[in-house]
């Protein structure tokens, strides 16, 4: 299977508010805290794929999202490194807010209750739950992982489910590759206290499915049919004893690095090993907030890219269509295209040949209008909504992470001539090839000119 490494779970924002606390409110024995720095970063499923994206290749996230500003800040922080597929959510998108004082927390602020509503699936999600390689689960119970039709494809699916509980959530589907719940977690899916060695056997039992029960710095118990086994953290990655380490995002880590390990290939056991090694070396260097960017940098109207762009026409329910080419000397057989495709949807993308690519299509003394220029003309035609200029002599690569809905070309073309056709239609997209306009073309009026 060459399919991506798909994320499925509720993602939220997570916001750190860091400030000094030197003297306690006259009004209650409590501490006054000096705001210092605002940092944020996609929280849930969110963190979970933005962390598996540093250890795999290809990284879709499908989850749900609120038209508002967490969920704007959700897409843009995921933006150019986490292909977004995203679902309608009713209500607010959750925020989570951590006040801390010296490096401690003093307090969370939780905001948005909204759920993911259980409309019928578009067809993008379920091509890309069938054509996973591998899949990570992070269900947070706020609906993503609860509706019906995920969970029959997951139950159904060819690829390994790796599957990290939380008490909200409901249990994993039989047959996931692996369970990953932490000790207090598993003690509540169990019912019972234990050991980690008995909390990790009789969940195994209950989810017909191996479990590996992380342990924080004493690594994990894996129980499999055959054998339960525990695998410490390496002496190399372990956190010193004198050191209070922020442990904020540490299972997401570890789920996260055993899905990479497994899309890469990996045994299960080899898959927890990493996963137990990158999780200690994740909460040595920080933790969740070592992935954190400070708020100034992910104000929604900065999310000006291409794929922050796409993901929020998704999340408002719209439907994406792109088109590509060279466009050369803009004509009116161009406009008409663009005037065409604009219609098929509510959003339009042009993906426009770099002039190296446009060089290598057609010729040395191509193109006349540099691609800065090209790209200007194209901006300013109401039909068009965003541009992205892309160097390969396939637009393959960049459809494979834009998803569109619709992929349009003219009609000189032929479905079977399209490179990117396959990967359009791997996304759960269609081909439309619209009719051109007889007596255009850039060849043609260079041509002209040179003729006369």
């Amino acid at each position: 299977m060459t399919g991506p490494l798909v994320v499925v779970g509720d993602a939220l924002l997570d916001i750190d508010v860091d400030g000094a606390a030197e003297r306690l409110c006259p009004e209650a024995p409590v501490p006054v805290v000096d705001v210092g720095r605002e940092w944020q970063r996609p929280g849930g499923a969110g963190l979970a794929a933005l962390l598996a994206a540093r250890s795999a290749r290809d990284v879709v996230l499908i989850t749900a999202l609120g038209a508002d500003e967490s969920g704007d800040r959700v897409a843009g922080l995921l933006a150019g490194e986490v292909g977004l597929c995203v679902l309608p959510l009713e209500g607010e998108t959750p925020r989570k807010t951590r006040i801390r004082a010296g490096g401690q927390s003093v307090v969370r602020l939780d905001h948005g209750g909204g759920r993911a509503r259980q409309d019928p699936l578009p067809e993008r999600v379920i091509s890309l739950l069938r054509n996973a390689s591998t899949i990570l689960v992070a269900d947070y119970g706020r609906g993503v992982v609860a509706h019906p039709e995920i969970r029959r494809l997951l139950a159904e699916a060819r690829a390994p489910v790796v599957w990290d509980p939380h008490p909200r959530g409901g249990d994993p589907v039989s047959g996931a590759r692996l369970v990953t719940p932490n000790e207090s977690e598993a003690a509540k899916f169990a019912g019972e206290g234990g050991t980690p060695d008995d909390l990790a056997a009789i969940l195994r039992e209950k989810w017909a499915s191996p479990v590996a029960v992380t342990t924080g710095s004493r690594g994990a118990v894996l129980a499999t049919e055959a054998r339960t086994t525990t695998i410490p953290v390496p002496d190399a990655a372990r956190v010193p004893a004198s050191v209070r380490p922020d442990t904020c995002g540490a299972g997401d880590r570890f789920a996260s690095a055993v899905a990479a390990a497994l899309f890469e290939g990996a045994s299960l056991a080899d898959a927890v090993g990493t996963a137990v090694e990158s999780a200690a070396r994740f909460v040595a260097a920080g933790a969740a907030t070592a992935v954190s960017r400070p708020a100034a940098e992910t104000e929604p109207e900065a999310a000006t890219d291409v794929f922050s762009f796409a993901a929020r026409v998704r999340r408002r329910g719209g439907r994406l269509v792109a088109t590509g080419g060279c466009f050369d000397l803009l004509h009116p057989g161009h406009v008409k295209l663009l005037e065409q495709a604009r219609s098929l949807g509510d959003a339009l993308v042009v993906c426009l040949n770099s002039d190296s690519s446009v060089r290598a299509l057609k010729g040395p003394s191509r193109p006349v209008t540099p691609a800065v220029g090209r790209k200007r003309v194209l901006e300013a035609l109401e039909a068009v909504d965003m541009v992205a200029v892309f160097d390969e002599a396939s637009p393959a690569p960049l459809l494979d992470r834009l998803a569109p809905d619709v992929w349009v070309k003219g009609g000189d073309y032929i479905e079977a001539e399209l490179p990117e056709a396959a990967v359009v239609r791997r996304h759960g997209g269609e081909i439309v090839l619209v009719a051109t306009v007889e007596g255009y073309s850039t060849t043609r009026i260079l041509e002209g000119v040179h003729n006369g």
